[in-house]
């Protein structure tokens, strides 16, 4: 039984309490009218209590049968009542304390006690930060797992919301996704919900549907629990000037209102800890210090468990990566990152161009996988919707002159996994890269080489 459902009917045993000692009340006042009235009330709850064990667990349980055994007494004392034959209080009342005692320790004992966890994703790109608790939740017999990715909208320039989008067909196999518009949060009520966006409205790009904003995801659950997407460089919790280039990664609605947040080293939480009460105040310092747990990225502990052999390559990709007599070309992950782009647009633009000339040149020895932030292309159409039309021109002339492989795949450790190095902008793959210890080459928009714009 699901531990919120066996949580109400605990509680709704426990108001028998309370109505056997209004029905004692009532009978030493000689309010038999109001005393019928009480024993109906604590039969009809009794059955109620029944039918949703039923429901849950199936018939048969003992926990039932004692709630059986309570409505037969409860029936007896009844007949006595309108028949009018004697009987004594404190009997009567030590007769139903009995048997609500014996309803309690069936269902406390008897009724399996199953902890409800609901993963709510948006992108697929971005399971990765949730699919390890995902598994070991998955794998425990007292948790049933449910894992709903959510809708989520690109924003247009105006602020109004496009079209919405909806991933839930992209997610990995082995992983038992349930539609969003089948599951109620409200009558489910999980034990524990986890999400890994952290925005609400606080973002410009795209937009998770309303309803599954933290601000409202906390009066469905018990425990909201906030990991984020991203994982960051090490920062020096010290350091003034890293904490305040933090902040716009820690200072937003999830981990406001989460009950929990979950990152990526111990170090990770200080800083967090740290950015939190420059905002809210050392009053604050020890609400946050409880709240915020330093127990791992999901991303970087799964990253370092992979291998090639839980790879499986595209077949079209083969032809970038093999030479003709069939040596495998080295493999740079290039990566294009929301932040750079938006600090310098029109010279990403240029630069990405002649980085794709260079590697051109040099496709017989080495291949190169192109995986621009799953954002971008929504970023640009919702803040520099001039540039989209460039941008779009060189996917296309990246796609068509096969300069390399484009990756716009929810599968990110797939490419970390296949890459010899990384080159690109400074973002979080670089964390998951250090991580498995991959050479590191950082860009610079600035730097075009010879014979390039």
């Amino acid at each position: 039984m699901k531990r919120h459902l066996k949580k109400q009917l605990m509680e709704l045993v426990e108001l028998l309490s309370e109505a056997h000692e209004n029905l004692v009340q009532c009978l030493n006042n000689g309010d038999m009218e109001s005393a019928v009235t009480c024993l109906l009330d604590c039969q009809n709850t009794a059955i109620a209590v029944g039918q949703r064990i039923d429901d849950s667990e199936g018939e048969g349980t003992t926990s039932v049968k004692a709630l059986e055994e309570y409505c037969e007494l409860i029936f007896q004392i009844y007949n006595q009542l309108v028949n009018g034959e004697t009987y004594v209080v404190d009997k009567l009342y030590k007769k139903l304390r009995e048997s609500l005692f014996e309803i309690n320790y069936r269902m406390q004992n008897d009724l399996p006690e199953i902890k409800e966890v609901v993963f709510l994703p948006y992108k697929a790109s971005m399971w990765d930060s949730l699919e390890t608790v995902w598994k070991k939740a998955d794998a425990d017999p007292e948790v049933e797992a449910k894992v709903i990715p959510i809708p989520y909208y690109d924003i247009n320039p105006d602020g109004s919301y496009g079209e919405m989008h909806y991933e839930g067909d992209e997610f990995p196999g082995d992983v038992p996704v349930i539609s969003y518009e089948k599951y109620n949060l409200e009558a489910n009520h999980p034990d524990e919900i986890y999400i890994h966006n952290p925005y609400d409205d606080k973002n410009f790009v795209t937009s998770i549907h309303p309803f599954f904003y933290s601000k409202n995801l906390k009066k469905y659950t018990d425990k909201l629990i906030y990991i984020p997407y991203f994982v960051l460089e090490e920062p020096d919790s010290n350091n003034k000037c890293a904490l305040e280039g933090m902040k716009h990664f820690v200072q937003l609605p999830a981990v406001f209102n989460a009950d929990e947040v979950i990152v990526q080293s111990e170090n990770m939480r200080k800083a967090y800890i740290e950015c939190m009460v420059m905002y809210a105040g050392e009053e604050n310092r020890e609400y946050y210090e409880k709240k915020i747990k330093g127990t791992g990225s999901p991303k970087i502990e799964k990253i370092k468990s992979m291998t090639m052999e839980d790879v499986t390559l595209p077949e079209e990709w083969k032809k970038f990566i093999y030479k003709s007599d069939g040596i495998r070309k080295k493999i740079i992950v290039y990566n294009t990152s929301l932040t750079a782009f938006l600090q310098n647009p029109e010279q990403m633009l240029k630069k990405i161009r002649d980085v794709f000339r260079v590697f051109d040149e040099n496709r017989e020895e080495v291949a190169l996988l192109w995986r621009p932030h799953p954002l971008l292309k929504a970023t640009i159409s919702s803040m520099m919707p001039q540039l989209r039309e460039a941008y779009d021109k060189i996917v296309e002339y990246y796609k068509y002159n096969e300069i390399g492989i484009y990756d716009d795949t929810p599968d990110l450790d797939r490419a970390l996994v296949m890459a010899d190095a990384y080159y690109g902008d400074p973002s979080s793959l670089v964390t998951l890269c250090k991580a498995i210890k991959m050479p590191i080459m950082i860009q610079n928009a600035m730097v075009i080489s010879e014979g390039g714009d």
